[in-house]
């Protein structure tokens, strides 16, 4: 038989040192060197391992208005209209979608910023808008969100295939952030679910530090689907901070292009556009989520399956996003 020692730091024999107070040579070996403007270099380590991910897809986190329902974004664009109508500072359409798919506090923040809307509210008011009027107008906003919400909740035609073929042929888990807050996101849930889709997480803008384009959504998704790494999580969106969310996270990102923001029409709108016009804004919106920095854009959320075949092809062959 034969015990152990344990020995306190204290007790512990000093190592070796030069008579000029310094470590040995052996013991200096295996300094670590680092010259200003150079690598960390480890004498004792000449090669740097790289770890990648070569499996699939496992997790595809979806928006919701412009992506799975709400064709051509039109409940938050209709609310923010009439918030600012009731202040007596009209703003178009154009400038009510701007921001669009970021916290609608923050939203209405960066309205109030444009520089025509200054103006306006300067004549109004005779001064800029304050914090005080931001906080105003979210509490009504989401009073008129509330009431027109349900009007907008159709879904777009194709999810219910697409999310089906992604959870039967593909074992993919579904995710969902959005810009809105918890209230309103509780009657997107009711509503979807009497349409069909019933996605396996919810996260709502406010139920994180900070919505998009922070990852926040994006990861708290991963946590409660218990998905990693995030290289095998998709993102789908059809705004610019959408896509950033996506790409801030990590994860590959999809941008929807004809049903989304950018867009603007519903399917009727688009029906009676000549094919010029159709062609002129389609492509004007396929730009704008390119540039975002999108992996793909596609027109919606029916063409997706194909992308996830290619992403799994891309991961296998060591890619990332």
């Amino acid at each position: 038989m034969f015990r152990l020692r344990w020995l306190s730091r204290a007790n512990r024999p000093l190592r070796s040192l030069s008579g000029n107070g310094e470590r040995s040579k052996r013991s200096r070996s295996n300094d670590l060197k680092q010259v200003a403007g150079a690598v960390l270099q480890n004498p004792r380590s000449e090669y740097r391992c790289v770890r990648r991910y070569q499996g699939k897809i496992k997790a595809v986190i979806l928006d919701w208005a412009g992506t799975v329902l709400d064709y051509g974004v039109y409940s938050p664009a209709v609310a923010f209209l009439e918030v600012f109508r009731r202040e007596g500072v009209p703003i178009t359409m154009e400038e009510a979608r701007g921001p669009m798919g970021i916290h609608k506090k923050v939203h209405i923040r960066k309205i109030a910023g444009l520089e025509a809307v200054r103006r306006r509210w300067e004549e109004n008011y005779g001064r800029n808008p304050n914090e005080s009027d931001i906080e105003r107008m979210f509490e009504n906003f989401v009073v008129e969100q509330l009431a027109c919400l349900k009007k907008y909740t159709a879904l777009i035609p194709g999810v219910l295939e697409t999310i089906d073929h992604l959870q039967r042929e593909m074992n993919v888990k579904i995710g969902s952030t959005t810009g809105f807050t918890t209230p309103i996101l509780e009657i997107l849930k009711e509503e979807a679910t009497r349409a069909g889709y019933v996605p396996d997480c919810y996260v709502a803008a406010d139920e994180v530090p900070r919505a998009r384009p922070y990852p926040f959504m994006v990861w708290l998704n991963c946590i409660r689907l218990g998905v990693s790494p995030i290289q095998a999580v998709v993102k789908v969106d059809d705004t610019v901070d959408g896509v950033r969310e996506g790409t801030s996270a990590g994860c590959w990102t999809v941008a929807v292009a004809k049903t989304g923001n950018y867009m603007g029409l519903n399917e009727s709108e688009i029906a009676a556009l000549d094919d010029d016009d159709y062609e002129r804004k389609l492509n004007h919106s396929y730009d704008i989520l390119s540039d975002a920095g999108a992996h793909y854009v596609i027109d919606s959320i029916a063409q997706l399956p194909p992308v996830v075949d290619d992403i799994n092809r891309r991961l296998a062959s060591g890619e990332e996003p």
